[in-house]
């Protein structure tokens, strides 16, 4: 690349102050909007009976409402001009999407770690969700808001001293680049900081398959079965179930032909050696798996194999349906072939590896039944998530700064626009205080989102039921 494209670029990144300056990105936009009817939209076709179940997650406080309500923050920016600068974006980037995992060569690496909402979209709705993240857990953890928004100023500087370093990477210095605990405990600015890495290092190394297999399953006879523990934890087919008995899954009767086709489709998108790899594994037993807040209701399977040596393999098979910034956001006319991608499994799968630095070797993409869209991956490998509530300050500061930096390192591999990113930003703190403003305000609107979400719970609007709630429905 010569010097001139360098400087073109850098020109073009500065350009984009002209219809988007970086002041404006304070402003949340019209927010005349019912935030009841947008999530009663992205319940639509998810399980029924656990729908119940995911309004009651969210009850618990604003900030599990937030985790819950991706849709109305996508359709919240869409109200507001944004830089023009488009590429694939995480879409649901909040401070609690980010965790560790094993790589394939065994290290443990820190990165964003969910990708249903993945899409072509702005890159500065990534930050504006990361960034009011912050406040919000703040608000709920009851710090100060000086302290709220020295977190967003962390967050939105890191970014930018990231994202001006990552403009001078070359291509494959880029692609190689990766964020490994190691890394991270040597650039950790205190001694707690790295004690606390270190302790996740260890916890991590604990969370392997086998760990799993003595957690959740018990041999009988000759095969693997996984123990019920709904509602989080059931057989669609056994008296544990939530399905609803006209669902078209009951109807089949029996796991195996529900998923036989699905797997095999799975298998065609992997590479050679990674469905050799899979051949030597028998499957054993299928369960339903309610996850996370805002994929609650949404199916997905756990799948436990076993290899000659009775060694287990738990693979999640989780559906995938329209991304909600695909829903608010559409990508200019030379975006749309890749972005216009019909599989909303195979969406995710891309984008996804696009993002991360690596990825999960079993990651491909399939069809169930009745064309319901899905992807599959390891359902746990060493993975690590951040239990932010633990936190002082200072690790909460720590954590904003490797938020920041993942998130900058994520948008300069999948867009290869570092250049013209770092550029529109600048040097000084002006994108950053706009970006403080912004999350501070939009956690407000949060607030009262959530209390319009509460008063609908309570006067039957909503239906709301706590895990409690549903587990004392069943006797196992």
């Amino acid at each position: 690349m010569t010097s001139n494209t360098i400087v073109e670029r850098e020109a073009a990144g500065r350009a984009a102050r002209e219809h988007s300056k970086r002041s404006s990105h304070r402003a949340t936009g019209d927010l005349d909007r019912d935030p009841i009817a947008l999530l009663r939209k992205s319940s639509e076709g998810r399980v029924s009976r656990l729908v119940p179940l995911r309004y009651g997650r969210m009850a618990v406080s604003p900030f599990t409402f937030f985790r819950g309500t991706a849709i109305i923050q996508a359709h919240d920016l869409s109200k507001v001009q944004d830089t023009g600068i488009v590429m694939p974006i995480c879409g649901d980037g909040h401070l609690m999407n980010f965790g560790g995992f094993a790589t394939p060569e065994r290290q443990l690496a820190f990165d964003l770690n969910d990708f249903d909402e993945v899409a072509y979209g702005p890159w500065e709705w990534d930050l504006k969700r990361l960034t009011a993240s912050f406040v919000v857990a703040a608000r709920h953890m009851r710090l100060s808001r000086g302290t709220a928004e020295g977190l967003v100023m962390t967050v939105a500087t890191t970014y930018r001293d990231w994202m001006r370093t990552y403009s001078e990477y070359g291509t494959l210095e880029l692609w190689y680049d990766r964020i490994t605990f190691e890394r991270m405990i040597e650039t950790a600015v205190s001694p707690e900081a790295r004690r606390a890495l270190k302790r996740g290092m260890e916890k991590a190394a604990s969370r392997t398959h086998e760990s799993m297999l003595e957690k959740m399953a018990e041999r009988v006879d000759d095969t693997w079965h996984i123990r019920d523990a709904p509602p989080g934890l059931f057989h669609v087919h056994g008296n544990n179930t939530l399905f609803a008995p006209e669902d078209d899954w009951l109807t089949m009767g029996d796991w195996r032909p529900l998923v036989g086709g699905m797997y095999e489709d799975y298998l065609k998108t992997l590479a050679h050696d990674r469905r050799n790899l899979l051949r030597h594994f028998e499957p054993q037993d299928l369960v339903f798996k309610v996850v996370g807040v805002g994929s609650v209701g949404t199916r997905c399977l756990v799948m436990l194999n076993t290899d000659h040596l009775d060694k287990p393999l738990f693979l999640q098979i989780k559906e995938a349906s329209q991304s909600v910034i695909g829903q608010y956001f559409k990508p200019p006319q030379h975006f749309r072939t890749e972005a216009g991608i019909r599989h909303h499994g195979e969406r995710v799968v891309r984008g996804q590896r696009a993002l991360q630095a690596v990825s999960d070797i079993f990651l491909g993409w399939t069809t169930g039944p009745s064309g319901r869209n899905f992807y599959v991956r390891q359902l746990r490998d060493m993975k690590l998530s951040a239990n932010i509530e633990l936190f002082d300050n200072t690790l909460l500061e720590g954590y904003a700064r490797i938020c920041g930096w993942i998130m900058a390192r994520a948008h300069a591999k999948a867009s290869g626009r570092a250049i013209e990113i770092s550029a529109y930003i600048g040097r000084g703190d002006q994108f950053a205080e706009a970006l403080t403003g912004y999350a501070s305000a939009y956690a407000d609107q949060v607030e009262k989102d959530y209390d319009v979400f509460i008063k609908a719970c309570r006067n039957g609007d909503l239906e709301a039921r706590t895990d409690e709630d549903m587990a004392a429905d069943f006797r196992v």
